[in-house]
This record gives C-alpha cells, structure tokens and sequence, in this order.
C-alpha cells in the first residue's frame, strides 16, 4: 500500500461530520473566516473530511465561485501520513472536474508550514496584503490572534494559487 492510500477521503454527509469541521475552525476562533475582507461562515463551505479508519484526521473547506475555488482551510490532525497532500489533491480534481481551473487561497505571514507545503505542490504566491489582518482584527474579528506559528506577530495575508 503506498503512502497515503489507507486514507479515505469523503464529503461531509453527516450531522457529525459537520460538527467535527466546525471544530476544526473554532480553533481558529471561531466559526468564521476572514479572507481579503470578506467574512466567511463555515455553514456556508463545502468540504472533504480524510479519514483514517474510524477516525477524521483532516479536513479540506473550499468555496466555489463562478470561474475558480478558494480553498478556505485545510488541516490534517495527524502529521506525516499524506493527509494533507491527498486532500489538497481531491480538491484539486473537484475543481478540475467543475470546469474550473483555478484555486487559491489567503493564510497568515505566520503560517511557513502552509507556505512551504503550498509551494511544494506547484502554488505561488500571487499578492501580499501587508496590515490586512491588522485591520480585519480590529473591524470584523478581535478573536484573530496577534502572535502565531512560532512566535511571528500576525499581520499580513499571502494569496497563493495555482493555476489547473
């Protein structure tokens, strides 16, 4: 069996999958995102739950627009098993299949492990909004941490895409 093949990816069909995303944003701080100065609600996305035998080991959010897709969130809970990679690679075909041929996203300037995967599997970095999570912080939602992945103050998103 190769690396990422024991892991099962489905969309949310139940009541618990559902829960168990929500979850997964509040640690976030709540059930809301803020990308490029829109506020988004978790009831709105769509997702893909991973799963591991009987245990959720990551999640995919993404919306879908007219002519491409923002991924809103991705998080594996277990690490080093390909979760990551094989969510982000359904995705990818989703949005393929749509018609679609791009996707992207906004993470924080604290977030280099997103960074990195992202770059790894063929994403760019399009833009940086330098102070918008400042502003977003103070105008739409003060739970936004100010210090982050490994002590790096949060102020700036990075957009990243990739073209299908």
């Amino acid at each position: 069996m190769g690396e990422n093949e024991h892991i099962r990816i489905l969309a949310p069909m139940s009541e618990i999958d559902r829960e168990w995303l929500k979850e997964q944003w509040v640690q976030w701080g709540d059930e809301t995102m803020i990308t490029k100065g829109k506020q988004h609600h978790i009831q709105g996305m769509d997702a893909f739950i991973a799963w591991d035998d009987d245990v959720q080991v990551g999640e995919a959010a993404y919306r879908l627009d007219i002519y491409d897709c923002e991924l809103m969130s991705m998080n594996a809970t277990v690490q080093g098993i390909g979760v990551g990679s094989k969510l982000l690679s359904t995705v990818e075909q989703m949005v393929k299949q749509s018609g679609r041929n791009r996707i992207w996203l906004i993470t924080s300037n604290d977030n280099v492990d997103a960074l990195r995967f992202f770059q790894r599997c063929g994403y760019r970095i399009t833009a940086v909004y330098p102070g918008s999570i400042d502003e977003a912080r103070k105008m739409l939602k003060p739970t936004i941490p100010k210090v982050g992945y490994y002590d790096i103050p949060i102020r700036d998103e990075i957009e990243l895409e990739k073209i299908l």
